[in-house]
């Protein structure tokens, strides 16, 4: 052999071992993304195209399920007494290791179909579980993808964490699309949402008024106590209602009146503080009007618990995966509504990031926003989500004092809500 084809031989050995060298995990994880990828985006697109409405996505769920299934994951259905609630559980090594978990989410808006992303959300917990799964080699670990119903109505994971399911896990990661730029983190308000129902004495108005009780008069104090509320309550407490029922006609004092509230704030602890306060306004109410109430509580979010160094790494992933201009939440942002992610939250540790589908001036919940979750953009915020959760997750099994810290920071985080 000449000497320059030894040297070519030699050339093309060291690239060869260079090369090798430079795949690791996060190639890897990457890869695996790649090759699933078309299966991906088409089971967002199927998703997206067949929107529907909460506790009714039986499409969604099947095709999500299916596909788990056919990549070696344990389905569990109707679990939390929800039809289309689901747990997808994948045991490596025999299971006994750190637990990964991705909170999807399926259900469409009414009318504006996924105007929220959705199905993009969904489709990447499934894309970073089998990714993960694939890459886990001889590793003791647990893979489990929580299924959940309903986030924009009733909130499947209302019961799921009152039976206490999201503690299979030691982790939770979502993706949630989002307009503008990369976000880690999110600022949310906690919330009760209350039914007021006043029940009086019907009487004729003009001829007996004496004789009535208005259960219409008691929910219009109701409000106007509230409305002096707000001077005395910190600056993040959101009050706001409507009345549900004012009566059946003029000429008759009202026997029954009702009103819907929504109560929020940024923190747990002392949003019940308000609420029992704004019950006393009711009960007050209904004191001066001798009328009978009934509270009825609908539902309770806990705002999101952002564990600061489990932020850290979802800010430090995103950058080694090129993601431009992402930067973690402040305490000075503005927060925006109110999700069932937050209780959640408040049962394990759970990062939550944004990737944009669509620019800033495109609005959530809009025509707009739901044309891009099944766009190039909303496609490459997929497939992104994916890569970076099943990273995530890739280095928490392996890291585990990184674990334990995050663990040890919700942990305080939570006691210090």
């Amino acid at each position: 052999m000449s000497t320059w084809k030894k040297v070519l031989s030699l050339i093309c050995i060291v690239l060869f071992v260079a090369v090798s060298a430079m795949a690791g995990p996060k190639e890897d994880i990457i890869a695996a993304v790649d090759q699933i990828s078309r299966q991906l985006i088409e089971m967002s697109d199927f998703i997206h195209d067949n929107p529907e409405l909460g506790n009714k996505e039986y499409k969604a769920v099947e095709t999500l399920t299916s596909y788990l299934k056919r990549n070696g994951f344990t389905i569990e259905k109707g679990v939390a007494g929800l039809e289309t609630a689901f747990i997808a559980t994948y045991e490596n090594a025999g299971g006994n290791g750190p637990a990964i978990s991705f909170l999807a989410e399926y259900d469409a808006l009414a009318e504006v179909g996924h105007a929220c992303g959705h199905n993009i959300i969904g489709t990447s917990c499934v894309g970073a579980a089998v990714a993960l799964a694939k890459n886990l080699g001889s590793t003791p670990a647990k893979v489990i993808v929580f299924g959940c119903p309903a986030e924009e109505t009733t909130s499947g994971k209302l019961p799921m964490a009152a039976q206490g399911l999201f503690k299979r896990a030691d982790i939770g990661m979502q993706m949630h699309p989002n307009s503008g730029k990369p976000t880690i983190g999110m600022k949310t308000l906690a919330l009760n949402l209350v039914d007021f129902i006043y029940e009086g004495k019907a009487s004729h108005a003009a001829a007996s008024p004496e004789m009535g009780r208005s259960a219409l008069d008691a929910v219009m104090l109701m409000f106007t106590g509230t409305e002096y509320m707000r001077e005395h309550v910190k600056s993040d407490i959101r009050i706001h209602g409507i009345v549900t029922n004012g009566g059946a006609a003029a000429n008759i004092v009202p026997e029954k009146a009702s009103a819907r509230f929504y109560i929020r704030g940024l923190e747990r602890p002392y949003l019940n503080t308000v609420v029992e306060r704004v019950y006393n306004v009711a009960r007050g109410a209904a004191m001066m009007t001798e009328t009978k109430l009934t509270i009825s509580e609908i539902k309770q979010y806990d705002n999101v618990v952002n564990v600061p160094s489990f932020m850290d790494l979802g800010l430090e992933v995103l950058q080694e995966f090129n993601i431009k201009e992402a930067r973690k939440i402040q305490p000075w942002d503005s927060a925006g509504g109110s999700t069932d992610f937050g209780t959640a939250s408040s049962q394990i540790p759970a990062l939550i990031f944004g990737l944009p589908v669509a620019p800033e001036n495109v609005a959530g919940h809009s025509r707009e926003f739901a044309l891009a979750t099944k766009s190039p953009a909303g496609n490459e915020a997929l497939l992104n989500a994916s890569k970076i959760m099943a990273y995530i997750g890739y280095r928490l099994i392996h890291e585990p004092e990184l674990l334990s810290k995050i663990r040890a920071d919700w942990e305080k985080t939570v006691a210090g809500k």
